[in-house]
């Protein structure tokens, strides 16, 4: 299991990439940007170098990056043992690139999906190794967090969870067994909370300070729903509960409109540098 493809250099690449790289297992890191590349990189050995301050381990940054190689092409995954993909939540995106793994990939490779709310089983069908197919829902900042969702889809063979169970355990992450519904646990509920969150502001109830600061100061909370969509992302949530409506059919996932006019004015959140926040 020593060589780790990772698809995707944003935010959650990266992470993966690193948590990996940091686990001693060869990565290759792909993403169809140059410059998302090399922002991975740099992010990659700042967030080493930090580690220790920020409460992980004293890491090895130069050790960490000469495991990883990056590139533009899938077909350089073509010997990986795992593959784990993490491009945007939009389904015809990840449609294409699980096909294009699928032709490039050999036949023992498992397919990994870090997706926020899309079902591992609609994902595994775009392949024709479905048995080897299992999602891991990771949190961010990847690299500090000690667990991850282990998704199971209607295919998905135990020994391929075992196996993936494995690497995270190598990376030191516990893999908490999920059944395969769309949003899993912690988006299911999550992003509810940050649509509601969204639509207070949207129906100035309250500001995006006061809301955090209510689930913060009265429920302990180390973050509160509006601050942790600048963290992951507002695009992403918008993206993530457009999937969950469209699945669920269920008018209460209905996506706040505010969510769609700041995804279309890019205000993304720290990734853009400004969301309901200012960065």
């Amino acid at each position: 299991m020593s060589l780790v493809g990772v698809v995707g250099a944003g935010v959650m690449g990266s992470g993966v990439a690193q948590t990996f790289a940091q686990a001693g297992h060869e990565i290759v890191l792909i993403d169809n940007d140059p410059d998302a590349l090399a922002k991975a990189l740099n992010a990659i050995e700042l967030n080493a170098r930090m580690s220790r301050m920020m409460g992980g381990p004293a890491v090895d940054h130069e050790q960490v990056l000469s495991l990883i190689t990056t590139g533009t092409d899938l077909s350089l995954l073509a010997e990986a043992h795992i593959v784990i993909e993490n491009v945007t939540e939009n389904w015809e995106t990840k449609k294409a690139v699980w096909q294009e793994l699928e032709a490039t990939c050999k036949a023992e490779t498992i397919f990994v999906a870090n997706t926020s709310a899309i079902p591992i089983t609609k994902l595994a069908s775009l392949t024709k190794r479905p048995t080897q197919v299992a999602g891991v829902h990771f949190m961010n900042p990847v690299p500090m967090k000690p667990a991850a969702e282990l998704i199971k889809g209607y295919h998905t063979a135990p020994e391929t969870i075992e196996t993936v169970r494995d690497l995270l355990s190598s990376a030191g992450k516990r893999g908490i067994d999920v059944n395969d519904a769309s949003g899993f646990v912690s988006n299911r509920v999550l992003m509810l909370t940050v649509n509601e969150a969204a639509y207070l502001v949207y129906e100035g109830v309250a500001s995006a300070e006061t809301v955090d600061d209510v689930f913060r100061s009265c429920f302990g909370h180390p973050m509160g729903p509006l601050e942790t969509a600048d963290l992951i992302g507002v695009d992403t949530i918008l993206y993530s509960v457009e999937v969950l409506y469209e699945h669920f059919a269920d008018s209460k996932y209905r996506p706040c409109p505010l969510l769609k006019q700041m995804t279309d004015a890019g205000l993304h959140g720290r990734k853009s540098g400004k969301g309901f926040y200012a960065y």
